[in-house]
């Protein structure tokens, strides 16, 4: 029987390994269901294996020999193609060590394309935004079926479900395990990059629950938008969003007070924000822009979150430029929730009373009818404004709307606020 730190030790190694080894498998397989156990069967493997022989020189390399043998005894119970049988067969009678060195190297050479190829496989369009950040936290993020369920406050069997009829989707659909080319690749990045962002976003302001932030969503976010940064450091918005998370990430420490209460952020306390992530997010917004995506979406949005960045305290914060960016964002991805933005940017660089004009036009858009932040953002420029009654009504509003518990306590305060 395998001890307990045996087994956390190559579990740990197995998760480090897990995306790259599916990657490579799913390549090979043309099926995700079927990549996913031979990788967990290549754990089993190791399990039995490693606490008697030690976790081995090159362990990717070692679960990939495995796996690949496994592979091979499948496809000979289901007489795939006799080409592939040799091809497989030949290497299985390879010596092992010598098997173990080419796959290595293999692995060496194509683990970026593999991985890129699951990653816009998982992130296809065909799927659903949520079946695409289901399968993207199981296949890349290796989380569990229980742990995306307790990040997203879902029942473990939805979760399961989505997965299962995604890995169908992909599967009916004959996608390719494949780095798209030429005009359907930007279609499909874009896929990718909102999947990532709707993770890092979800766990950033959760919509739901007794937390204000879900770290351990935010944090699985910023590492796939690491990963998809190192595999592909040309793309000017893949570098866009990997600055805006790690710049918006800083600000953990300060949004929220000691008591559990949400602190607004003209009210942070910016000692406490993580200047390394800073300086990592503003490094990588440099790299975007030098690449020209300067006028990205992502690329926009982080040089917001820059502009909050770069000033030491509230009062410094420079308010038109932001009002500026948000005008240039709207042009590029022109949306209801993007407006409201825009309106409290303009209300902060010009006055209350231009945010309120602003937010008058979009206040019957049907994408904002229940959504608490307009009827908050709308409060605050009213108190702002001195107009208190209304402010409470709106605050009032908000806090009804909203499903997080830690945002009704700050809505209601505002609400008891205007009362004074």
């Amino acid at each position: 029987m395998v001890g307990e730190e045996s087994r956390r030790a190559i579990e740990a190694v197995f998760r480090i390994e897990r995306a790259g080894l599916i990657a490579g498998l799913a390549r090979m397989v043309r099926d995700v269901d079927s990549a996913e156990e031979l990788a967990q069967e290549a754990l089993l493997a190791a399990l039995a294996d490693w606490p008697k022989s030690g976790v081995p020189e090159k362990p990717g390399a070692w679960l990939m020999t495995t796996a690949k043998r496994r592979a091979l005894d499948r496809m000979r119970r289901d007489q795939m193609r006799e080409r592939k049988h040799a091809e497989l067969a030949r290497e299985r009678d390879d010596d092992e060590g010598a098997a173990a060195e080419r796959i290595a190297a293999a692995i060496d050479n194509d683990i970026g394309d593999d991985l890129l190829s699951l990653i816009f496989t998982a992130c296809h369009p065909v799927l659903s935004a949520e079946a695409r950040a289901a399968l993207t936290l199981r296949l890349i993020g290796g989380l569990t079926t229980e742990e995306i369920a307790r990040a997203f406050l879902s029942a473990e069997a939805t979760i399961a479900q989505r997965i299962v009829r995604a890995k169908r989707a992909i599967a009916k659909a004959g996608l390719a395990f494949e780095v798209p080319r030429g005009a359907e690749r930007a279609v499909r990045l874009a896929s990718v990059l909102e999947v990532i962002y709707l993770i890092f976003n979800e766990g950033y302001a959760a919509t739901r629950g007794e937390d204000l932030i879900r770290t351990s969503l935010c944090a699985e976010a910023q590492r796939l938008g690491r990963i998809l940064a190192g595999l592909m450091p040309e793309e000017p918005e893949v570098l866009s969003l990997q600055a805006l998370m790690e710049i918006q990430a800083s600000r953990f420490a300060a949004r929220v007070a000691p008591d559990g209460a949400f602190v607004p952020l003209t009210a942070q306390n910016r000692a406490r924000w993580d200047r390394l992530l800073i300086w990592d997010g503003l490094a990588a917004l440099e790299r975007a822009e030098a690449l020209g995506g300067s006028d990205g979406a992502y690329a926009l949005q982080a040089a917001i979150a820059a502009c909050h960045a770069r000033a030491l305290k509230a009062e410094d914060t420079d308010w038109p430029r932001i009002a500026a960016l948000y005008d240039r964002l709207r042009a590029v991805v022109p949306s209801p929730v993007v407006d409201l933005n825009r309106a409290v940017a303009h209300s902060m660089a010009f006055g209350p009373e231009a945010g309120l004009r602003l937010i008058d036009e979009i206040a019957d858009a049907a994408v904002l009818r229940d959504y608490a932040p307009l009827p908050a953002a709308k409060g605050d420029l009213l108190f702002r404004a001195g107009r208190l009654g209304e402010a409470r009504v709106a605050f009032e509003t908000a806090a009804g709307l909203t499903r997080n518990a830690v945002e009704k306590s700050f809505l209601l305060s505002r609400a008891r606020s205007c009362m004074c």
